[in-house]
């Protein structure tokens, strides 16, 4: 997995070095490195103290223990998200243009769906919280695992769930390749989509073997997230954010399983908020 992992992500990193010096962007380039963990998280105290002296303490030891519950958005909650109910002859075209045909549904809890996946990777918390690097690699590594997530989660409704998650794989697979395209790579698209392809399976095999196994699953989590020197073990710096992201993913599988079908199906959950960094995380 290592090779790949290096070819492709260190041809995205030179590509995305190349377009932001041309364009001027003012961010630093740096995001797109690929410095050894162990030496990251040896110094996420010292640079957190020195860059923002406002970021509440972040305890791994206490987060991630509480009971898993239900993701559901409740009924009233802004967050939900509703199909439009149209009356007279604006429901008559709609039906007409297929607006309500099962693929079109589909198609709409599917994005319902991912757009749970982006709010929940795309936010700064989950970087915070597991010291990690704002990286395309770590950003698609999470990507990955959050669709791990929900695809699992849909299995468990059958034949419906797996066709509804075919069409959540395409709008990911579109999300990436638009992702991979502000990165800066434009040329042999095709061919580094195939590679991510792989290694996108690849990590959804592994997730399914090893979620059931305690020291597997956090291995597996340090080899797809964390690692970019290939080594098969956490070390001693970097095994706390490990175990805690481990414990992060165990606890949303579970609070995925007891969300009900309609909720999961039309996308109207929520993974548990990560900004909250006290003492536990407990959805409110």
């Amino acid at each position: 997995m290592l090779p790949r992992w290096s070819r492709v992500f260190s041809h995205i990193s030179r590509a995305s070095h190349s377009q932001r010096n041309t364009e001027l962007v003012r961010r630093d380039l740096s995001a797109f490195s690929f410095r050894k963990y162990a030496k990251v998280a040896a110094a996420t105290v010292e640079q957190s103290a020195k860059c923002d002296t406002n970021k509440p303490e972040v305890n791994l030891n206490k987060m991630f223990w509480s009971k898993p519950c239900s993701l559901a958005l409740a009924i009233d909650s802004p967050n939900r998200i509703e199909d439009p109910q149209y009356e007279g002859i604006k429901r008559v075209i709609l039906k007409l243009m297929l607006f309500y045909s099962k693929q079109s549904q589909l198609i709409r809890w599917a994005n319902a769906i991912y757009s749970r996946v982006i709010y929940q990777v795309d936010r700064p918390a989950i970087y915070d919280v597991f010291s990690l690097e704002t990286t395309f690699k770590a950003t698609f590594s999470l990507l990955v695992l959050h669709m791990w997530l929900c695809l699992r989660r849909l299995k468990e409704e059958g034949n419906e769930g797996v066709e509804l998650g075919q069409y959540l794989y395409e709008i990911f697979n579109h999300d990436l390749e638009l992702r991979v395209s502000k990165a800066g790579v434009n040329l042999l698209i095709d061919k580094w989509m195939k590679e991510l392809e792989k290694i996108f399976y690849g990590n959804i095999v592994a997730y399914d073997t090893a979620i059931g196994k305690q020291d597997e699953l956090q291995n597996v989590i340090w080899r797809n997230v964390f690692s970019d020197d290939g080594t098969s073990k956490p070390s001693d710096g970097a095994l706390p954010f490990v175990q805690a992201m481990t414990r992060y993913i165990r606890r949303e599988a579970s609070c995925l399983s007891l969300t009900d079908k309609e909720a999961i199906l039309s996308g109207n959950f929520m993974f548990t908020p990560l900004e909250d960094t006290g003492a536990d995380t407990v959805r409110k």
